[in-house]
């Protein structure tokens, strides 16, 4: 059934096709024609080629313009707080190694009874370090610097103090244990 279709479309336009030969030089033309073309196409392409290291060498500069911020950081609060105050920041390594220590004696003497008051005291210090960085930020925005930073070292000793009556509480319970279990065994 297709193939009448198609037959009929033929018949119909039969008297239509341009079935007379190309006039003289249209080949000539047609190759004058296909050379110019190709000409233009290579012309175009050597612009490309002259645009090709002018990408280069943006693309370049972009990537070292990104490396140069990613190396160039602004120098960290501490930094910035011990050129305001140099003592602060021998103090502050000072107080930081003794608490340090401190936490570790408490979480070393960590058992099932002393566990809830290891755990608040760790959050009592989170609050006080975070309060410490607020009296940092204060310091660098310009607040009364002999007042914030008497108010840093009384944190610090804040700190210190709340380790030692906790590391005094856990050895209470250690020694309280201790007596209990020996009043069980007597």
């Amino acid at each position: 059934m297709e193939v009448d279709h198609i037959e009929k479309l033929f018949e119909e336009l039969k008297d239509s096709f341009d079935t007379a030969e190309p006039a003289d030089g249209h080949r000539s033309r047609f190759l004058a024609k296909l050379e110019a073309t190709s000409k233009a196409s290579t012309k175009t392409k050597r612009n490309l080629f002259g645009w090709k290291p002018l990408s280069i060498a943006a693309a370049l500069l972009i990537l070292c313009s990104l490396g140069f911020n990613f190396l160039y950081t602004s120098p960290s609060v501490q930094q910035q707080v011990s050129k305001i105050s140099p003592e602060i920041s021998n103090t502050e390594n000072y107080f930081a190694s003794v608490i340090e220590d401190q936490v570790k004696k408490m979480q070393k003497e960590s058992t099932p009874e002393t566990q809830k008051l290891i755990a608040d005291t760790m959050t009592q210090l989170r609050n006080l370090d975070n309060d410490y960085k607020k009296m940092e930020q204060d310091l660098l925005d310009g607040g009364n610097s002999k007042l914030i930073l008497s108010a840093m070292i009384t944190n610090f000793q804040t700190r210190i103090d709340l380790l030692n009556e906790v590391l005094e509480q856990i050895e209470e319970i250690k020694n309280l244990k201790n007596y209990e279990n020996e009043n069980i065994t007597a």
